[in-house]
């Protein structure tokens, strides 16, 4: 990646910098210590994406969002709605844990989540932690967390309605209503996106694959609803349920075939909140996830995969003193597979214990947390955190920690059919992590830094053996990097900067891992005027490692830049106009071998909040 790019960034950075005026980041956050706490004050590396973020990027979907985030690579295979995966700090796909309102939806055959069919119209805020914290919240979180979360009432009851049209005949509506009611608050939703879409795959490299464009459809519907008792008891409903067909190509086949899948993902919970002392805070949930993926060739069927995440959890908090907080809680978790695979075995069930204690000596900040999972197939596995933080003064504190983590094996690496090529292996161990990070973190007068060093050893990597025949736990991997995030907010002007630099590599080998670049950066910068605002972004990437579609043989994906423009004009006091462009100059670029992006796009989008 070419350094002036990044020297540009510290550049426009430092200038604002000199400039920063009288903002905090107060950002109140849960997902970092499962208690609520102030963004700037949380001892594990940690981004939000507030509503106004959400509001004025302009983006549709999730995946939008956190490309622009610290740590953060996706891959797609092809354009909106296609298949895509999240590597956090340089770990596998599978090792990002993904959550809404604190259920997991992802499937356990493929060990992932559909990510890409989560559309920002239901969606209030993400949060994000970067590193290992299987400790607070069990297997899949040795890269980290994501937790997004839905819309809930606040205030007077209002409305909003918008619709929008853009390139590739991309076309949205969306309507929303909530807000609070004596001792009730709701908020319901609905979305319906369509695009033409592009070529999935390109024809120049896959000459097999279908050219012809594959588009994609999205419905999505949320609502959150609850009752307050009194000041200390209230239970709350949520649901969020997401319907999308996306077109796909595939290089196997003749070039006539058409290929689509039908995918739901659904989540709804139901939980009590109590306060049953001044101290003493409890939280009882119950709650479902589901993953249901249909795949179709020439529209007949040709798989189905359905996972069933059955949760139930109860946490409690309780303040000791005027420092620290005690957490304690348990959840169990079933897993139910369906699928025209007949797998060996079907559902598994894990009990989790956890305990954590979290406290502000002033100079001194202390997190610890323990958890046991144990599962009905692989056994148990217990995770440990410890993090320490020291304030050098009221703008600077510096942070340490050290942490285990572990993934349990999918059910297509323990149970997959000997009739499909290879045979999945029952006796498959969990990946397990160690993982190490030091941070300097300033935050003043509207100005943040944060300088995160990290390093993570993965061990007990599941891979195919050398005779193709099952999955054994064969490799490990080493991850070191640093992340260097700055910005400012000063008047009306806002800047901020996220670099990674980091080595994914295989331990054994030294070779780097896939999909995986050591150099990312993202430049936003935002200027409000009266009446609305505009916004710039730059993300770079360098060099990334992949598999030639054609000849399976290695292959080096070239380094790209992509810059985007945003707008928002409010051109009465309840209807505003916001305008997005993705990918300014056009630039031709790869995420996955022989897959397709979006190209320029451009989408414009009308609300009104009457």
């Amino acid at each position: 990646m070419k350094h002036k790019y990044f020297l540009g960034s510290l550049l426009c950075a430092a200038i604002s910098l000199a400039q920063a005026a009288n903002t905090t980041l107060d950002e109140v956050v849960v997902t970092a210590s499962r208690s609520e706490q102030a963004l700037n004050q949380t001892l594990q590396s940690t981004s939000v994406i507030t509503q106004r973020d959400i509001v004025e990027s302009g983006a549709t979907d999730v995946i939008a969002l956190l490309r622009n985030q610290a740590g953060v690579e996706i891959t797609q295979t092809g354009g909106l709605g296609t298949q895509s995966s999240v590597y956090l700090r340089g770990t596998n796909s599978t090792h990002t844990l993904v959550l809404i309102d604190g259920l997991r939806v992802g499937s356990a055959t493929a060990g992932g989540t559909a990510i890409e069919h989560i559309m920002l119209d239901n969606i209030e805020r993400i949060e994000i932690v970067r590193g290992n914290v299987s400790s607070l919240y069990g297997s899949e979180a040795i890269g980290g967390v994501v937790q997004i979360f839905t819309k809930r009432g606040k205030g007077e009851p209002k409305g909003s309605v918008g619709a929008g049209y853009g390139t590739h005949n991309t076309r949205k509506l969306a309507a929303s209503y909530g807000g609070v009611l004596n001792d009730f608050s709701f908020a319901i939703g609905a979305s319906k996106l369509s695009s033409a879409g592009v070529s999935a795959i390109n024809p120049v490299i896959a000459s097999s694959a279908n050219p012809d464009k594959d588009g994609y459809e999205n419905a999505s519907v949320s609502n959150r609803l609850g009752y307050a008792f009194n000041a200390n008891h209230t239970v709350e409903w949520s649901a969020l349920l997401t319907q999308a067909k996306s077109q796909y190509d595939s290089s196997f086949g003749a070039a006539s075939d058409t290929h689509h899948s039908n995918n739901r993902l659904t989540q709804w919970q139901v939980g009590s909140h109590n306060a049953f002392t001044d101290r003493w805070q409890s939280r009882l949930t119950l709650g479902q996830g589901v993953d249901d993926s249909s795949n179709y060739k020439n529209n007949l069927k040709s798989g189905l995969f359905k996972t069933t995440n059955n949760q139930l959890g109860l946490q409690n908090t309780v303040a000791l003193g005027e420092q620290g907080v005690l957490l304690l809680g348990a959840e169990s978790l079933k897993q139910q597979v369906k699928s025209d695979t007949t797998f060996s075995v079907m559902s598994r069930t894990a009990n989790s214990l956890f305990a954590g204690y979290s406290a502000d000596y002033g100079v001194h900040q202390v997190q610890v947390n323990v958890r046991q999972d144990r599962y009905s197939d692989v056994g148990g596995a217990n995770s440990v955190l410890l993090a320490y933080g020291l304030r050098i003064s009221e703008a600077l504190r510096l942070t340490a920690s050290t942490s285990t983590a572990f993934k349990a094996p999918t059910f297509n690496d323990m149970y997959w059919p000997s009739s499909f090529g290879y045979q999945g292996n029952p006796k498959l161990k969990p990946e397990r992590a160690r993982s190490v990070e030091a941070g300097m973190h300033y935050a003043q007068d509207g100005a943040h830094m944060d300088a995160t060093l990290f390093g993570n050893r993965i061990s007990n990597l599941i891979a195919i053996n050398n005779t193709f025949t099952t999955m054994e736990n064969l490799d490990e991997a080493i991850i070191e990097g640093v992340e260097l995030v700055y910005g400012v907010r000063h008047d009306t002007i806002e800047v901020e900067n996220a670099l990674t630099l980091q080595n994914p590599r295989n331990a054994k080998t030294g070779a780097p891992l896939t999909h995986r670049a050591q150099t990312l950066n993202t430049l936003t910068v935002a200027r409000q005027f009266d009446g609305g605002r505009i916004g710039f972004e730059w993300r770079s990437s360098g060099t990334r490692e992949d598999s030639d579609m054609a000849t399976f043989s290695p292959i080096t994906l070239p380094a790209y830049d992509v810059i985007n423009l945003s707008a928002q004009w409010k051109l009465m006091p309840q209807v505003e106009l916001n305008a997005r462009v993705d990918n300014l100059f056009g630039q031709d670029y790869m995420l996955v071998h022989g897959y397709n992006t979006q190209g320029r796009t451009l989408f414009v989008g009308l609300v009104a909040h009457p």
